[in-house]
């Protein structure tokens, strides 16, 4: 925090600590010690309660995030392209259910856990009025997908006789739901705006849903949509979509992130969303694992459906049919006027944040990974100095950033704050500005780079600080004690959150070609309300895509603006060294 304070308050910020560390911060820690005994990690369960499951506000945007498709899409048959990923997915779920997934390794021998795949399928983060739970379905019982086609819900069971239905199969199922006759009815608003109760204030949506889905039709079709083994959405529209148009990224991302506000169940773990001409979106809720999690289900996908020979020359997918002919069970609703009022209500409060919103995806493709490395820096380190560079042309001041790192290197490990900004990061930035002479930006950019590294690898290893301290903080609240310190450090707002999405989680497979069939990443909403959200992904040697996101009602915010500072940034952090390109 020492380059993001003033000398003054830096003081007393230390004298703060100091004071801590030889008072109430020694009870605290004697008291989180005898829970690191008994637990099986000391931090997770609390973040999951605390940071997750006790926020009140829409997680639509402020918590779920997206991910995008493929830039080249194996069919353009809706149906097909359906099918087959939800087959995958089924077959995935099998896997896991089976014990037959491999634990990831790093450098090839030191396994992560993966205690968070358990919860990929199934799950549901259910409202409550002070707090969320999150509701994992037995694998019995989520032997089906729900699909969500103009407003009307189904049930479209992923088993026949005891065996998984192929991807024909499915086909010939979700087929069916696109030529439901029914389907030509109007919808009343109350039942076709009725997912947007999932994207609102989360004690609003657990009122609701005690007062109108607790009991008869509504909750046998809540059950059934909670437990599936994850939603898909059937779409209207053709987008288009191509990495080098910013514009058509950009609204296949806005769609994730928040699609109508109405046609997507933001509690469900995993909400794919496919539109009729075979592109494809994903949301994910964020409690249940992060986001890496699901990277490694869209590289399973992606590298499944590339190379597994699903489909015929016409697009749509091969193989016999030996279900049953017969339309999926629609699902159905009792609304009382009182709940479809309530419902067009939450749809108002879901467009108010939606109008809010302000998202720009931008494929780097100057350079990538392989000129930085000529550079002899760590990708991560360069993009998160590019980063600090870019903030400060931006709003001309350094904030306190927030990069995630794993810590599934421990048992039921999730993340660790990484962060960037530094004393050496803060100079090299105010000497590159100050026109400072190039040998001393390089020396000054390589010792920032150095330190990010360092620190991330603290991060890995369990040698954070923020974890910890966010543990003090909750054994502090559980003993009725108050600490200006914790208050302090971890009051600060976070302007500028950072996280790079992973890729090559799997072992690459013979034919599949990383730099043009892998997706662009995802990415999530601002964490502060005059802050950016910024997530990238490292494609190929030659392409990093960025993920900007803040808000239109912030007067010193600007997605496209901060995007494009950090192409400039980019570059003038290449043009140090001679590196051609």
């Amino acid at each position: 925090v020492r380059p993001l304070m003033e000398d003054e308050k830096f003081e007393e910020m230390r004298n703060m600590a100091s004071e801590f560390e030889s008072g109430l911060g020694r009870r605290l820690q004697r008291y989180l010690y005898v829970k690191w005994l008994w637990s099986s990690n000391y931090v997770s369960d609390w973040w999951e309660q605390y940071v997750y499951l006790r926020g009140r506000s829409p997680i639509m945007i402020n918590s779920n995030y997206y991910v995008l498709d493929a830039f080249r899409q194996p069919t353009r048959q809706q149906a097909a392209r359906a099918a087959t990923v939800m087959h995958i997915m089924a077959k995935f779920k099998q896997d896991l259910e089976l014990e037959k997934v491999s634990p990831m390794l790093i450098s090839g021998s030191v396994p992560l856990c993966m205690n968070q795949y358990k919860r990929v399928f199934g799950t549901t983060r259910v409202p409550g009025v002070e707090q969320d739970e999150i509701v994992c379905a037995p694998y019995w019982q989520s032997r089906h997908i729900a699909v969500l086609r103009r407003g009307r819900f189904y049930h479209v069971p992923l088993y026949y006789g005891g065996r998984l239905l192929e991807s024909a199969e499915l086909e010939m199922l979700i087929q069916l739901i696109l030529d439901d006759d029914s389907a030509a009815a109007e919808v009343p608003d109350g039942e076709l705006h009725l997912p947007s109760l999932t994207a609102v204030n989360r004690t609003r949506w657990a009122n609701a849903r005690q007062t109108w889905f607790s009991k008869g039709v509504n909750k046998k079709t809540l059950q059934i949509i909670e437990s599936a083994a994850v939603l898909l959405v059937l779409e209207d529209g053709e987008p288009q979509y191509s990495a080098a148009v910013h514009s058509e990224v950009t609204e296949l991302a806005r769609s994730g992130l928040h699609g109508s506000g109405y046609n997507r169940w933001f509690d469900k773990s995993v909400t794919v969303a496919v539109y009729s001409n075979g592109i494809l979106v994903g949301n994910a809720e964020h409690t249940w694992a992060d986001a890496p999690v699901v990277g490694y289900l869209v590289e399973n996908v992606q590298l499944n459906e590339h190379m597994g020979g699903f489909y015929r020359e016409d697009g749509r997918c091969k193989g016999e049919v030996h279900c049953p002919r017969r339309l999926p069970q629609r699902l159905r609703w009792e609304l009382a006027e009182e709940c479809s009022a309530e419902i067009e209500g939450c749809l108002v409060e879901a467009q108010k944040l939606i109008s809010d919103l302000d998202l720009f995806v931008m494929c780097h493709s100057e350079f990538g990974k392989g000129a930085v490395k000529r550079c002899k820096m760590s990708p991560d380190a360069f993009i998160q100095m590019a980063l600090q560079l870019a903030y400060f042309r931006d709003v001309g001041h350094f904030s306190l950033t927030y990069e995630a790192s794993m810590t599934r290197l421990f048992r039921d490990g999730r993340t660790e704050t990484v962060r960037p900004v530094s004393s050496e990061s803060c100079a090299f930035v105010r000497a590159l500005e100050a026109g400072a002479p190039r040998d001393e930006v390089i020396q000054l950019l390589r010792a920032a780079g150095d330190r990010h590294q360092a620190s991330y690898r603290d991060a890995m290893a369990g040698k954070g600080v923020d974890r910890h301290l966010f543990t003090l903080y909750v054994v502090s609240k559980y003993l009725g004690e108050e600490s200006p310190f914790l208050r302090g450090v971890l009051g600060e707002p976070w302007r500028l959150s950072t996280s790079q999405t992973p890729y090559n989680q799997q072992p690459p497979k013979k034919g599949f070609k990383v730099p043009d069939d892998l997706s662009g990443g995802g990415g999530f909403g601002p964490v502060a309300d005059d802050g950016y959200g910024v997530s990238y992904i490292i494609v190929g040697e030659n392409k990093i895509f960025f993920h900007v996101s803040s808000k239109v009602s912030s007067p010193v915010t600007g997605s496209e603006r901060f995007a494009d500072n950090i192409r400039r940034a980019m570059r003038d952090l290449l043009d140090l060294f001679d590196v051609k390109v």
